[in-house]
Order: C-alpha cells, then sequence, then structure tokens
C-alpha cells in the first residue's frame, strides 16, 4: 500500500518522511488522497457537466501544489 500511495503521491509522502511521521501514519495520512488524486489525474472529471455531477468523495483537501499537477494533467488532455 505505502508503494501505491507514493507512486501517486510522492512529494507529499516525501514531505511526511521529512518531518518525522512513521510509514502507519504516513500511510493513514496520504491513503485516501492518494485515490482521490488518481482519479483526478487519470482524468475521471474531465468531462463532468456540473459539480453536482462529481460524486460525494472525489473531493479531497489537497494543497494548492497538488491542484497545479491535476490542472496541468487537464491542460495537456
Amino acid at each position: 500500500h505505502c508503494l501505491a500511495v507514493r507512486a501517486v503521491c510522492q512529494r507529499e509522502i516525501d514531505c511526511d518522511r521529512g518531518h518525522g511521521y512513521s510509514w502507519k501514519i504516513t500511510l493513514l495520512r496520504n491513503y485516501w488522497k492518494s485515490k482521490v488524486k488518481q482519479e483526478w489525474l487519470s482524468g475521471k472529471y474531465s468531462n463532468i457537466p456540473s459539480r453536482f455531477s462529481l460524486p460525494e468523495k472525489s473531493m479531497y483537501p489537497m494543497d494548492v501544489d497538488t491542484w497545479g499537477e491535476i490542472l496541468e494533467a487537464e491542460l495537456e488532455r
């Protein structure tokens, strides 16, 4: 699980590990974020008609750098 989460959230994992969090805490802090981030990066929500079309769990608190990654992926599509 740690490697799968790190594949999507490398910057976030490295930051948490740099702050001294254990792998268990790091995984708990980033697991759902990685799931949501991967869906956004894969383009799952690229062509939705409105915000009301988004599933309830499509949002997760993410920092500006993460949203920047998602925006860059959208612009490349």
